[in-house]
Parts: structure tokens; sequence; C-alpha cells
């Protein structure tokens, strides 16, 4: 396949023939390049990603993983992968065929991160990015096998971290930040309904049916680029209702009110992340209580839910997660007490024959 002079523009061409997804074996041209350099290099790539090579780089093969997964996620979640992966993958193994990736490779790479102190969540959240990609490479271009299957994973899941704050606690935080009321009400709300940061600042007046008490999740807010961009929630179960409790309806429809010129399309939080959690930085100095990263105000409301004694299912539908799987791996660790209870009642019952 050699590029040609293209004697109607006098630019270079390419003809060159390719076997697609299916098996079928495909003839075409592409036209318009400045150089002969340039038409070979871009042949040279496209049958790289057609006929999947995986003799090729690592780097070149995360190329097309992104080039699929941007049509498939969203911007803020691609951001962050490609942010990890940019920076703590492809660097190490970027010029090593993807077919020459062993397990022992991973093993390397893995006791690199893992000595400069990173934190356990973190770790796995690394892990599982790199795991992404050579399931994509198995599944889609008939790479023999995973080499972290083989090598183990690193770090842990959130579960063996989780922080979340008591009732007590929060009352006390709660009661330090109430100077100011955008922070007091959006705090309020994020730990008594368990929504999340975006669904929390996307929320406007019209989500809100004070008739009802409750809260309808449609849309999440990321801040990109400087500029604020409102997208669907995070999973197709995350657009969900919510019962809010009367004491926080009251609250919401005063605070509302207290807002100038805002109609039922306004946001009703115009804060960013980074507002938020100096916020709760300030109110944690405030009152003395244990530090938590904000998410951790939705795993302090499931935290108070499982004390409550509320079922996984009705709380993996409250959170919108998208498989009641996902509420239990999170949260099992805090079911054991309620273990004993259960043990308890058990024996209370038994003795109640016996009278």
């Amino acid at each position: 396949m050699k590029a040609q002079r293209d004697k109607a523009t006098n630019k270079w061409k390419i003809q060159y023939s390719y076997t697609d997804w299916q098996g079928y074996r495909k003839k075409s041209t592409k036209r318009g390049f400045d150089t002969k350099k340039e038409a070979e290099e871009w042949v040279r790539d496209f049958l790289q990603t057609k006929q999947a090579d995986l003799n090729m780089k690592f780097e070149d093969f995360v190329g097309l993983y992104y080039a699929d997964m941007t049509t498939r996620l969203r911007e803020h979640t691609m951001r962050t992968k490609r942010y990890i992966i940019d920076l703590k993958i492809v660097p190490y193994f970027k010029d090593k065929k993807m077919n020459d990736i062993k397990p022992k490779d991973i093993r390397k790479w893995q006791n690199e991160l893992i000595q400069q102190g990173y934190s356990q969540t973190y770790l796995k959240t690394i892990h599982n990015q790199i795991n992404a990609i050579f399931n994509f490479a198995v599944r889609y271009y008939e790479l023999k096998s995973n080499p972290c299957s083989k090598s183990g994973s690193m770090g842990k899941n959130n579960a063996d971290e989780m922080l979340f704050w008591t009732k007590h606690e929060f009352v006390k935080f709660i009661d330090h930040v109430m100077d100011k009321r955008i922070s007091y009400i959006a705090f309020s709300v994020l730990y008594w309904t368990g929504i999340r940061i975006g669904e929390l600042m996307a929320l406007t007046p019209k989500d809100i049916d004070f008739e009802k008490r409750t809260i309808s999740i449609t849309k999440s807010y990321q801040r990109l680029d400087k500029k604020d961009v409102i997208t669907e929630p995070k999973t197709p179960k995350s657009k969900r209702i919510i019962n809010i409790p009367e004491f926080l309806a009251i609250d919401l429809q005063e605070y509302i009110n207290s807002l100038y010129e805002i109609d039922e399309n306004t946001r009703m939080f115009p804060v960013t992340k980074s507002y938020l959690t100096s916020e709760i930085k300030r109110g944690i100095k405030l009152s003395g209580v244990k530090r938590i990263r904000l998410h951790d105000l939705r795993h302090s409301h499931t935290a108070l839910l499982i004390e409550m004694g509320f079922t996984p299912l009705i709380i993996a539908e409250r959170l919108g997660h998208e498989r009641i799987e996902t509420t239990m791996n999170t949260y099992a660790h805090l079911y054991p007490n309620k273990q004993v209870q259960m043990a308890d009642k058990l024996d209370a019952e038994y003795r109640e024959e016996l009278k």
C-alpha cells in the first residue's frame, strides 16, 4: 500500500484493504494528505485499529479504549478516567506491547505505586482502571487473557475505610454553619436525603413537590472548563423521587422564598463543589467533629437508615443504586450489629413460647 499523488488535487492519497469486525474484506481510499509520509502514517494507524493487532504499544491501545469509552461515559467520568490512566498507568506501560504485558509486569507496577504511600482506596481506583483496559482488550480485541486476573488486585474498597457521622455528630456540625444559610440548607439536604453532590447542585424549585414532600432527581451538575454543565444523573436508576421529612420540606420552602428573583428552573444552590468542601472543613474545625469528605455525608445518611432498620432494597432505591449488590458491597460492614439484634429477637421469640 503505497501513497500516490492525486492528479486532480495535487494532494496525496492511499489505497488500502482491511478486514472489518464482522470478518468481511474491505477496500477503500483516503485522500487529502499534504505529504506521502502523512498518508502512510495514517493508514498504518488505521489498520492497527481495524485489525485489532495486539502487537501495538499499550499507549496506542489506550487511544482505542478512550475513543470507545468517550461515546459511553459522561464527560466528567471520562475526564477522571483519563486523568488516572494518563498519570498513573500510561507512563509505566506506554512502550510495552499489549500482548507482551504479563502478570509479573502488573505486580512490579503495583509495587511501585504501593511504595508511594497512596491510600488503599486510591490504589484500588487505579487498579480498576488498568483492569478495565485489559478486560476491554479481551472482550473486543481477542487478547487471550487479562494479566490483572493473575496478578491480583491492590488497595481496598471504600467500605474498608468508610467514614461517616452519627446523627449526634451531624447535629453538632450543622449548628456551626448556620451563619451561612446556603451552607446550612445544602448540608441538611445531603445528610437527610443521601443524594449525590452533583444532584444537589442541579436542584431547582421545580424539582420539589412541597405538597407530597418529595424531591425529583432528574439531572446532575458539573463544573467543566469553567462552565456550568447539566448532565443526566450517574445511572438510569439515579433518576428517582425521594420522600423527605416534613422539617426539611419546611426549611427548603423558607430557603426558596428567601432567594431573590428565582424561577422554577433556577439552580437553588449556585455554588461549586470546592465551596462546599471549604464549608465542611470550616464546620468541622468549629464543631470539633471528626473529619469526613463531602461524599461521606451520603454514607452518613445510609448509616442512619441502616441503624433505623431499613432493608438494603429500600436503601438502594433511595440512593439510586443500579443494583442492590452495590449497596450490599459498599455497606455490608455496617450490618454486623444487626445480626446480634436479630439473634436477640429470635431468642426473645423462643422464650415467649416457653411461657
